[in-house]
């Protein structure tokens, strides 16, 4: 047809070159509107080609059969055929089940024998920062989801304060012009004054069109990347120059048969003001610096940070149900099926990013941030801990997994601590109080190293069960996870918190492990209050007998004087 259209004359040349140019551009312009219909063929490449193959031939057999009776058995196996396909692949999830086998297999997986400490444990968890950091803008702005960062040597919860998508206007015109940096050791976050940092991105995850973050990534990918990369969690940090960029985390799908996510690396967008070059440059090639990860080594500040995102380090930890075989996990098996438990009422859900020290360890670990999972397993009535996850939080290639069922340690996992905390303290209102995000706490208490869980105790809103609330000193317990104790700790004192809880578990643990005494304060309080006191009396006690005898003496005197006279 188009061929005839062409022969007609040099008008519908004219036409057809001009339609056809425009095509192409819009074809090159809005890559990144039709892109995930590319990674939605690569994710599952080997299921459509089966069911093109079977399709194929089964309609090619289809139309050859001269019987009605061989048609409708042909449309009868093609039916059979793919209702099996959804039911087991979709409904069961077996595909699922096999990309996450694809993950175990390709993961570098290291057992460690030894906890590492914790340190630089941040007082409020994510959803108090969201909502406060909501509680300090305007009705025209918007804050992104809070995400824990290195900042130099320091951890900070970073937000960037950006046009709201309530309204449209603002997300088409405005830049994002501010970016939170609050301390996440402080119990008193503040968003205002030095922590309310004034840099500006003309391209944001609120933003409309091409400014909008993920658009503006995809639209710099080249073309083998269109099919196999996608954007992910958006982060906020300095560079080593000391200026903010905004860093997007990016997924690579791998595989044929059944392709799985794994670390990208990272697209690096500069902070700049929205100008037409910048605008032109949105449109043609996007924006940002691909840093792949084996390059990220060369970029301090992409080392021991948070740039991994999520969605890969929930399969990489979920992954670990397949310790015990391939048909482990399956429903007549399970002796070491594990899962991610899930907490309720809309909390922050795992990875819990936390910062370790690996440095008394076995292992060539960094010491910095990880994402943290607390592995349960499969049944809800089983709350132990079964596995503890240790991913680097920086994108590199490992996993470290302490195995605490195998060392039959007999540990309570996060979601028995919900009902711990509430249990310890019954006068509490907790329809409107709940306690969240049990992150992990692990110190050497008392001559071994110890594991707690640490958690919040946050409001929440009657009208969103989304908004959490908490105070500038909120509640903080510390749950045993071994004697399942909880220690309600004072926020505005740290450094007593391991004597806190010794105090409190000493003599169970004596009991229990036959340990000697710690936390011995040489000289107490009460007893310099004693001695002082001591002092006294004797001073008291020696002046007085000094006054008896100069007395007896002064009457001897007046004696012998009254018998001169």
């Amino acid at each position: 047809m188009i061929k005839n259209y062409w022969r007609k004359g040099i008008k519908q040349k004219t036409i057809t070159i001009v339609v056809l140019l425009i095509l192409l551009i819009a074809l090159f312009v809005l890559r990144d509107d039709y892109q995930p219909a590319l990674l939605f063929v690569r994710k599952y490449i080997f299921v459509i080609i089966l069911s093109v193959i079977v399709l194929f031939f089964g309609l090619r057999k289809f139309r050859s059969s001269a019987s009605t009776i061989g048609r409708l058995g042909i449309l009868g196996i093609l039916l059979v055929f793919f209702g099996i396909l959804y039911v087991v692949g979709w409904h069961f999830k077996m595909y699922d089940y096999m990309k996450t086998y694809n993950v175990f297999n390709h993961l570098n997986k290291v057992e460690i024998n030894e906890l590492p400490l914790t340190r630089n444990e941040r007082i409020q968890p994510l959803r108090n920062i969201f909502s406060m950091a909501n509680e300090s803008v305007g009705e025209t702005k918007d804050v992104s989801l809070p995400h824990l960062v290195r900042i130099g040597d320091e951890n900070k919860w970073t937000m960037a304060i950006q046009p709201t998508e309530k309204y449209v206007w603002q997300g088409m015109t405005d830049n994002t012009e501010e970016v939170f940096a609050v301390s996440s050791t402080t119990p008193f976050p503040r968003f205002s004054s030095e922590n309310r940092i004034p840099v500006t991105f003309s391209i944001g995850e609120s933003l409309k069109f091409s400014r909008n973050t993920y658009n503006a990534v995809v639209q710099r990918f080249n073309f083998f990347q269109l099919f196999t990369m996608e954007p992910s969690d958006t982060y906020y940090m300095k560079n080593d120059t000391g200026q903010w960029v905004e860093v997007v985390s990016l997924i690579k799908w791998k595989g044929f048969l059944f392709p799985y996510p794994t670390f990208g690396g990272v697209m690096v967008i500069d902070a700049g003001e929205h100008d037409f070059k910048d605008y032109i440059e949105r449109i043609l090639i996007g924006k940002g610096t691909y840093i792949s990860p084996i390059e990220m080594k060369n970029h301090p500040y992409l080392n021991r940070q948070n740039t991994l995102a999520e969605k890969v380090s929930q399969l990489q930890a979920e992954s670990l149900k397949f310790l015990g075989g391939f048909s482990d996990p399956l429903p007549w098996n399970m002796e070491t099926a594990v899962k991610i438990p899930e907490m309720p009422k809309d909390q922050n859900q795992q990875p819990y990013v936390t910062d370790f020290d690996f440095t008394d360890t076995d292992t060539d670990a960094y010491s910095g941030l990880y994402h943290w999972f607390g592995l349960e397993p499969v049944g809800d009535e089983r709350t132990s801990l079964s596995f503890s996850v240790f991913i680097p939080a920086d994108g590199t290639d490992k996993l470290y997994y302490y195995n605490h069922a195998a060392k039959k340690q007999g540990y309570a996992g996060v979601s028995a601590m919900p009902l711990k905390v509430k249990e310890s303290r019954k006068e509490y209102d907790w329809t409107a109080n709940t306690p969240v995000e049990f992150r992990p706490y692990i110190k050497n208490i008392a001559g071994k190293k110890r594991m707690f869980f640490m958690g919040t105790v946050s409001s929440i809103s009657d009208k969103n069960t989304k908004q959490f609330d908490g105070s500038a000193t909120p509640d903080l317990v510390l749950i045993d996870s071994e004697y399942r104790d909880v220690v309600w700790i004072d926020v505005k004192h740290p450094s007593q918190w391991d004597k806190t809880v010794y105090d409190q578990l000493n003599e169970a643990w004596r009991a229990s492990e036959k340990i000697g005494y710690y936390f011995v304060e040489e000289t107490k309080t009460i007893e310099l209050g004693e001695t002082f006191q001591d002092s006294i009396n004797k001073v008291i006690l020696i002046e007085d007998d000094k006054t008896k005898l100069l007395e007896k003496l002064q009457k001897q005197i007046d004696s012998l004087k009254a018998v001169g006279n």
